[in-house]
């Protein structure tokens, strides 16, 4: 089962403030390393660099997001090009997500994601193939349920 990530996850495994929120985030992250699932795109890496370095500069220094950013190049990070753009309209339209969201959405269809993990879309929707799950709402062991 390939799992889709989206920026916030990334960004809450630096989370120190929170650190139950952190911890499960890093949880989902480790998971998906140990199972090889993880998927991402170029998007969700370039907010999580710009995101990571505005909100915890104290936590992750610009070389460490850089070397966050190179380590996830392992997850075979899309690339948005136009039917990419084609299908984030689709969703767009269809389902009335804000455009970035429908772009994460279609990366995830792209790339045959059964999962997402995001907070920013409503926990369990499903778009086509791919269903949303909260990842502070449901923990990793889901990857071991199919999907509903």
């Amino acid at each position: 089962m390939l799992v889709f990530v989206d920026t916030g996850l990334l960004l809450s495994c630096f989370d120190d403030e929170d650190t139950a929120r952190r911890d499960r985030a890093r949880d989902w992250v480790g998971q998906c390393w140990q199972r090889r699932c993880g998927r991402l795109s170029t998007q969700v890496l370039n907010e999580f660099y710009s995101s990571a370095r505005r909100h915890f500069p104290q936590a992750i220094t610009a070389g460490d997001a850089r070397a966050e950013v190179r380590r996830y190049q392992h997850w075979k990070p899309w690339s948005i090009d136009h039917p990419t753009v084609e299908t984030a309209w689709a969703v767009e339209s269809r389902y009335g997500v804000n455009y970035w969201d429908a772009l994460i959405v279609a990366a995830a269809q792209q790339q045959g994601c059964e999962l997402l993990l995001s907070e920013a879309l409503p926990h369990e929707q499903r778009y086509e193939s791919v269903q949303v799950i909260n990842p502070f709402t449901v923990g990793p062991e889901r990857l071991d349920q199919s999907p509903a």
